[in-house]
């Protein structure tokens, strides 16, 4: 019996495999899990996670703007400062 992921889960599965000091948009995020046109549901998907073993820190809008992040934008700052990804 195969089980198949569902749209946070595939979300999720992409997210936790970007490198530090790299970073995804929410646009790259939906093609890389087969609909290109879900990067706002990709965002939503993202607003829902508190697990620290999934970076998602490290999505940012296709505009370069850091997007959201559940758990403050200066914290995501920070921590995308930290990994060497922002000046």
């Amino acid at each position: 019996m195969t089980t198949q992921l569902t749209f946070k889960e595939k979300v999720f599965s992409v997210v936790r495999h970007i490198p530090a000091g790299k970073v995804m948009t929410y646009k790259e995020v939906a093609q890389k899990i087969g609909n290109p046109l879900a990067s706002r549901a990709v965002g939503s998907a993202l607003s829902t996670n508190y697990d620290p073993k999934i970076p998602y820190h490290r999505v940012i809008r296709s505009d370069g703007k850091m997007g959201g992040y559940n758990r403050g934008l200066s914290k995501k700052i920070a921590i995308l400062k930290k990994e060497g990804f922002l000046c």
